[in-house]
């Protein structure tokens, strides 16, 4: 079923489900239910089947970079010498390896092929990994970083209302 198919037979109460969860990780099923006006059992019945339909993908905890002393974010755009599925995949697998990675995208319309978001404690650190780490990657040509200076939205919540 595609994503445009599951989102047509979304009711307002799992649109009000989803958009609250995925604000609100640890609301009990009591308050959820309250929140969207609907009774516990039929809540928590609609949650399980948001879970097992894979639109409820997980539940993490957002911790605070800051206060863990990850104070440089930065995108880098990396170049590549090949463009084969083997030397992408071997990108892919090294950088998934490097907990400094949060995102990573095979991008069209750069001069770059991927994209990342990186997160460091400072530019020793940033040094350190983009010497140690990502220019020793196979196939990498190119490195091009933007430092972010203020993250002015910063959001995970999908846009599901």
């Amino acid at each position: 079923m595609f994503i445009g198919e599951i989102m047509t037979e979304l009711d307002r109460y799992d649109r009000l489900i989803l958009d609250t969860v995925q604000k609100q990780g640890r609301i009990s099923n009591q308050e959820l239910a309250e929140t969207i006006n609907l009774s516990p059992s039929s809540c928590l019945r609609r949650v399980k089947q948001l879970e097992q339909s894979g639109l409820i993908d997980g539940y993490v905890a957002l911790l605070n970079a800051k206060k863990l002393g990850l104070t440089l974010m930065a995108f880098i755009g990396i170049s590549m010498d090949k463009h084969t599925p083997e030397r992408f995949t071997a990108l892919e697998d090294s950088l998934a390896s490097y907990p400094e990675v949060l995102e990573c995208h095979l991008i069209t319309g750069q001069s770059a092929d991927y994209l990342l978001k990186v997160i460091v404690g400072d530019m020793d650190a940033y040094q350190q990994f983009l010497l140690q780490k990502l220019t020793r990657i196979d196939g990498v040509t190119g490195v091009h970083t933007s430092f972010v200076l203020k993250s002015a939205i910063n959001s995970t919540a999908l846009p599901v209302s």
